[in-house]
Parts: structure tokens; sequence; C-alpha cells
């Protein structure tokens, strides 16, 4: 594994993993210091000759590319497995910054598919950005739809509803304003002002390399307010919603499948969310949650306040999550996907792909 090494070292080596620190950030990095991540990987590479490589995130996708290209000939090639981990709505806009993310990404996806690579596979986590790759010019025989990461479905476990008295809604995500953050206060703090017993738990921490971050000095001031919590960075989710009774996912911008989402599901927790890409993918509207439109803080109170009312729906729909979550999105399920996409890739590179 070869990843910017920030807290979790240890845990992943204690997996069993030959762990390998790279240098970089998400974003901001520079072109030095950028080419200094791609020499380091292609280092990596011509030393360790991996038969398969499996780039997570446009920025790795797009790294690691160039990074085999600069180590073997086209021959030698590893086979590549590019995971778009979610595409965002900067990737649908027609503006500038839209325009460019998606020349970016094309260079990235071809620069790993390489010429007549049958070998190379794009992984999508949605329907949505499967279909915008396809718009963007990637052959739809090179993608592959898993969606999800997966989730680990005996640590996170079906709970009775917490819900006495005042109902807790989390939201767990990076504290980012386009993760709806403010919205979710905004709600409640409607719902509050209107009698309704419901409280906020956010849940994550900030992210000091993301400008849309909120910062520490906001969410203590959004947490000063009657009815929201910041509980910053929890390693124990599961945790959270032995607290919570629903989640929330007030996004602004399309995401893979959000992660927190299933693990609430999984935990038997029914969902409000934006109806947007990634969260559709788990909440079927009026059956595992309720979808809401980005940026409608009305619709958000609502749709929280008429859970809330109703502990039958919420135990009816966080039920009909779990088992959307042990049929398609539970680890098991994923990684025979993945496999199945490994074994694939490594037998068409064997015939020369």
């Amino acid at each position: 594994m070869a990843t910017r090494v920030r807290r979790h070292g240890e845990r992943i080596r204690e997996e069993g993993f030959a762990l390998h620190p790279i240098a970089w950030r998400r974003r901001g990095d520079g072109p030095l210091a950028a080419a200094r991540a791609v020499a380091a990987i292609a280092a990596l590479y011509r030393a360790e000759r991996p038969d398969i490589v499996h780039h997570v995130a446009l920025k790795p996708v797009l790294f690691g590319a160039l990074a085999a290209r600069l180590a073997f000939r086209a021959a030698e090639r590893p086979a590549q497995i590019a995971a778009v981990m979610g595409l965002g709505s900067g990737f649908a806009g027609t503006g500038l910054v839209g325009r460019l993310r998606q020349a970016a990404l094309r260079i990235a996806i071809r620069l790993a598919a390489g010429r007549r690579r049958a070998a190379n596979r794009v992984i999508v986590q949605n329907r949505e950005d499967r279909d915008a790759l396809a718009r963007f010019g990637v052959p739809p025989a090179w993608i592959a739809l898993i969606r999800g990461s997966g989730v680990d479905i005996t640590r996170f476990q079906p709970m009775s509803d917490p819900a006495v008295g005042e109902i807790e809604v989390a939201l767990v995500a990076r504290m980012l304003r386009a993760k709806g953050v403010l919205d979710a206060v905004e709600a409640v703090r409607r719902l509050r002002n209107a009698g309704e017993a419901v409280a906020l738990l956010l849940v994550g921490p900030t992210d000091p390399d993301n400008p849309d971050t909120l910062t520490s000095e906001e969410l203590a001031a959004l947490a000063a307010q009657p009815g929201v919590e910041w509980l910053g960075r929890v390693e124990d989710v599961a945790a959270v919603w032995r607290r919570a009774a629903i989640a929330v996912l007030p996004t602004t911008y399309g995401e893979g499948v959000p992660l927190a989402l299933l693990e609430a599901a999984a935990c038997a927790r029914p969902i409000v969310a934006s109806d947007m890409p990634g969260c559709r993918e788990v909440v079927r509207h009026g059956e595992t949650g309720l979808l809401v439109p980005p940026r409608d803080t009305a619709a958000l109170a609502a749709a929280i306040a008429a859970l809330a009312r109703d502990p039958a729906r919420r135990r009816e729909m966080g039920l009909a999550g779990r088992d959307l979550v042990e049929r398609e999105f539970a680890e098991e399920v994923v990684t025979r996907q993945t496999l199945a996409l490994y074994e694939a890739a490594l037998a068409e590179r064997g015939e020369g792909g």
C-alpha cells in the first residue's frame, strides 16, 4: 500500500500490508511536489514490479498512470484499475473549472488505459458517474460499476431505536460546507424553534487541506447553539448510531457512495439525504429513507420532522436499509466483485491485452 500517512500507519501494517508512505497532500502540492510524487511512485513500481495496480481517486489515478509509463515499457506495464470515487458537481459543470476538471479526468483515464489495454478498467460507484464517464469519451467496456467500498456488517449491527424524549440526528462527514453542515444546523434550528424535540450531532474532523472546510472556531460557534453538538473525529462510529435515531447528509455535490450512510443503514438507521448521485444508491426514497432537494433547508427540516415523529416508520426504514446493505453493499459483496475484476484484468494482461 502506497499512500500519504498521517494517523493510521501502524494500523495498516498490523493488517499485514507493506506500507510505503508518499509525501503529498490531497490538494495544493504544486508542480514540483507533484513531480516528486510521480517520481517516487515510479521508483516504487520499478522496485516492486507489480502485476496489477489499483489507483484510488482521481489524483492517484493520474499520478499512478504517469508513474507506470515512466517505470515500464508499454508491454511490461501492470494491469491498472482506476477507481473514480465520485465525480462531484465540479465535473458536471459547463464553466471553466468544470471543463478543466473534465479534461484532467479524460487525461487520467486515458493514461491509465493506454492504447488497446483491455486489461485496464475504471471503477465507478454509482450509475450517474458511469454515464458521465461514457459522455466524456471513456469506452463503456472499460467501466465497471462496483457500488461503494464495502461495509463490515459484523461491526455495524442493527440497533434498536435509541430515541427517548429528544430525537438525535447525526451528520457523519468531514466538516465541509459542501457536505451540508450549515443546512443541517439551520434545519434543526427551525425545528427546535417550532417546538420539535430534535438535536443534531456533527461527527467528523475539519479538513485543513480543503478550502471548503469549516474551522474549529466556526464549529465551536455552531455547537454553542441549543441542540447542536460537535463531536469531532470519532473512531467508533457505531457508537454514534447507538445515540442517534436518524442519519442526515444534505450534501450539495455528487459522491461515490457515502460510506457514512452505508454504516448508518447497516445499523438500521433511516436516512435523510440530498437527492444527489451516490446518496440515491443508499436512500431508496420512502423505503430506506427520504431524499430532499439540495440546499432546501425547509424540505430537509420537514423530512427530519416526519421521521422524528414516527418511530414505527423509522424502524421500518431502518430494517429496509439493513437488508439493502446486506444484499448489495457488504464487504463480502464488494470484495468478491473487486477480486473478479482483478482476475479478469490479470487474465487479459497475460493474453497480451
